[in-house]
């Protein structure tokens, strides 16, 4: 006996499938235009030039689209989640503030998307409660811009898988490494997030000024409404400014700690008995602590956070990625759930990024 299928858990496990977004377009017989968001675009032929969709048979347009002889399939750029939500909800005028071109058969082109084809529907095949199309294709044209992506039910950007070992060795230093680093963690901090339990993630570089937030990843339910960028973080008061501090070159760090503990009045100087507790919790959990104390001057609510360093092929810390939750949010255990998933994110990412071997020790 075949076990059903559960509907819901079917969409989300074929989420797992990273797709790119079309918005199909075709005119009837009447000349009226339609259009429909699909992510069910696939090649098939390249001699003969053959392609597929499907579309839904309870989908409004659905007839336009049986009884055409020819469609456009317009491949969305990543500055178009706009078209791509308007094709996809019911309306009378989709089209409407939508700069459209004319192609082949009257069928309109949607500009600016990153490519789109032409096409001439050869055959319709029944597909359950979808049917697919075959188009050949008669033109195409492909821009110069990044095309949109879709996946886990969110819309997602796309990027050169050109990291780690194909960097050379004069590339795994300075600048370069620090810029390919950003965006691969960039675009891994939303599974980050879901991997730590939809907890706000932060992405932190080492600036002209100091540890700087770059990025944050905000959760269903965000820390604050304070998740600003540009941030520059306190070496010996934050999780993520001490894990710069603990694993970044003493000789760069060090003035900067000395200089915001000398700033530090009287009743302040257990903060350096701080810090220097939180150093040496890193030498051993290989990541660093935040729990509690007064509200935080970022987010303005008492919080705890950890914050893992990423370093690159040299060794060398190029990133810190940190989650920072309310107090009465995060468990401050060094082994709960969430440190632990954080750590391992963070050290698939300095895998990805050409880093073979035991992660360093912190400084003492």
């Amino acid at each position: 006996m075949t076990t059903p299928i559960d509907s819901r858990e079917l969409r989300n496990t074929l989420g797992a499938f990273t797709t790119g977004v079309t918005v199909v377009t075709t005119v009837d017989s009447a000349g009226k235009r339609h259009g429909v968001t699909a992510n069910s675009f696939s090649s098939v032929s390249l001699d003969p030039p053959l392609i597929l969709w499907s579309q839904a048979l309870t989908s409004r347009s659905y007839q336009a689209f049986r009884d055409a002889e020819h469609f456009v399939v317009n491949i969305m750029a990543d500055d178009q989640v706009h078209v791509s939500n308007q094709f996809a909800k019911s309306g009378d005028d989709k089209f409407a503030g939508i700069p459209v071109s004319e192609g082949i058969g009257g069928v309109p082109i949607i500009d600016g998307s990153a490519a789109h084809f032409e096409c001439t529907k050869v055959a319709a095949y029944p597909g359950g409660d979808h049917v697919v199309y075959l188009g050949r294709i008669e033109k195409m044209n492909r821009a110069p811009r990044k095309a949109l992506a879709f996946g886990e039910g969110r819309y997602m950007v796309t990027f050169a898988h050109d990291l780690g070992g194909t960097l050379t060795a004069e590339q795994n230093t300075g600048s370069l490494a620090q810029v390919e680093a950003v965006r691969l963690a960039s675009a891994a901090l939303p599974e980050i997030c879901q991997q730590i339990g939809d907890r706000t993630v932060g992405l932190a570089v080492w600036g002209s000024h100091g540890a700087t937030i770059v990025r944050w990843e905000p959760s269903k339910q965000p820390v604050s409404s304070h998740l600003q960028t540009g941030v520059v973080v306190s070496l010996t008061r934050s999780a993520t400014g001490t894990a710069f501090a603990a694993y970044m070159d003493r000789e760069l760090t060090q003035p900067f700690v000395d200089r915001e503990l000398a700033l530090q009045d009287a009743n302040e100087k257990v903060n350096g008995g701080a810090f220097d507790a939180r150093q040496l919790e890193t030498q051993q959990h290989g990541l660093v602590r935040s729990v509690g104390g007064a509200p935080s001057e970022l987010h303005q609510v008492t919080v705890n956070a950890f914050s893992a360093p990423v370093f690159n092929a040299k060794g060398e810390m190029v990133l810190a990625i940190s989650t920072t939750c309310r107090a009465d949010a995060l468990s401050p255990n060094w082994d709960g759930d969430v440190p632990s998933a954080l750590l391992a994110a963070a050290r698939r990412l300095s895998t990805r990024l050409g880093y073979v071997g035991a992660p360093p020790a912190a400084s003492a």
